[in-house]
């Protein structure tokens, strides 16, 4: 019985202002600070975003983004 490797699809977060929006993954060859970039168009806030994880929930790869604006320190 041969092995199957298979990639976890992963899943972006964005967390602002009390709300959670999912996003989905533009291209998985993209670093996920490009992807933040990706996004910014879109969301503004991006553009400062800091990125945390993968944190794997329900076989897939969570990133959190971050914001900063608006944050002391």
């Amino acid at each position: 019985m041969a092995l199957q490797v298979e990639g976890l699809n992963r899943v972006f977060v964005r967390q602002h202002g009390g709300k959670t929006t999912e996003l989905p993954d533009p291209n998985p060859a993209m670093p996920p600070d490009k992807v933040a970039a990706h996004f910014a168009g879109h969301f503004p806030d991006l553009a400062t975003a800091g990125v945390t994880g993968p944190e794997i929930k329900d076989d897939k790869a969570v990133y959190t983004f971050t914001t900063r604006v608006g944050t002391k320190g």
